[in-house]
């Protein structure tokens, strides 16, 4: 379902305020950004985004606090949803990669 259906069928429009993740330029301006358009994110030193679009954005904040905004925020959707639906949060799948199980494609 939609975010759009969600909202025009009642969901409570409070909890879809924000729906981007809040990061800070280096120029110390505000800025957010879609997490579903984040391709990845790299520290060298500075922390860049590069978006799927091939944009690139340099931020203060480090990539594990990038990533544990882009987790804070999913967890809050998917908590948003499950309320809605009243489905039980156990009934739903976890699963955790972690750094260490992850390769970078080759060629």
């Amino acid at each position: 379902m939609a975010l759009c259906e969600l909202l025009i069928s009642g969901a409570d429009i409070a909890q879809w305020a924000v729906i981007m993740i809040q990061l800070t330029r280096l120029n110390c301006s505000k800025v957010s950004v879609n997490s579903d358009l984040i391709k990845w994110v790299e520290q060298n030193p500075d922390t860049v985004i590069t978006l799927l679009n091939g944009e690139k954005l340099l931020v203060q904040e480090t990539v594990d606090q990038v990533v544990d905004r882009v987790v804070e925020f999913r967890r809050q959707l998917l908590s948003a949803v499950v309320s809605w639906t009243g489905m039980r949060a156990g009934a739903l799948p976890v699963m955790y990669l972690s750094p260490e199980g992850h390769k970078e494609s080759e060629g």
